[in-house]
């Protein structure tokens, strides 16, 4: 992608609902990048996230970054946790942006109680919109792995390849993270980089 360009900004928006694990890949990406010299700017707004309200973060570095919040049609990145929350923000991606969902559907409370209708197709919209969409059930690869809060790592490993600079950098982020504080996790995190890296590949 063309964020590998020298002293261009890279804005990366990451959107799902609370519980998903939205703000700490945001925080994951925002340090990784942070490592690497970069200036970061972050900013995220949970809506009752403790209640599965929607969750979105910006997260932007580049040489120089003076608003932590994507202007609008500038995404590079759209990291969508949910699909109809993906399809809801797309807007956001500039033209040639890409657009990573996860296909397990997670309705909202707003949906729950009859206010919204969920979209029939929401991929299959984002696609009739001429986006570049790299969807996979990031859920079930989660549970096949064992742990469903696997899905931020496995989401974070299928934009890796996309972000400027190498994917084993982001990878030792999220492992020196669960080396520090949750050890015995290390190896199955490192399992499921891998297999959103190759999902993404995939589709």
């Amino acid at each position: 992608m063309s964020t590998s360009a020298a002293g261009r900004i890279t804005n990366i928006l990451v959107a799902g609902i609370g519980g998903q694990g939205v703000m700490t890949a945001a925080e994951v990406l925002s340090q990784t990048a942070l490592s690497q010299g970069y200036d970061v700017k972050k900013t995220e707004v949970a809506g009752m996230a403790q209640r599965g309200g929607v969750v979105t973060s910006h997260v932007r570095f580049g040489r120089r970054v003076l608003s932590p919040a994507i202007p609008h049609g500038e995404a590079d990145i759209l990291v969508g946790f949910e699909p109809a929350e993906a399809l809801r923000w797309c807007g956001q991606l500039r033209h040639g942006g890409v657009a990573m969902v996860n296909r397990l559907r997670q309705e909202p409370p707003v949906v729950t109680l009859g206010l919204f209708p969920y979209p029939d197709d929401p991929v299959a919209e984002m696609r009739a919109r001429g986006i570049e969409v790299h969807a996979f059930d990031a859920g079930a690869i989660a549970r096949g792995l064992g742990n469903s809060k696997l899905v931020n790592t496995v989401m974070l490993g299928a934009i890796a390849d996309y972000l400027p600079f190498p994917a084993e950098i982001l990878k030792e982020a999220i492992l020196a993270r669960f080396r520090e504080r949750k050890p015995a996790l290390v190896a199955v995190n490192e399992q499921a980089f891998e297999a959103g890296r190759a999902a993404q590949a995939a589709t």
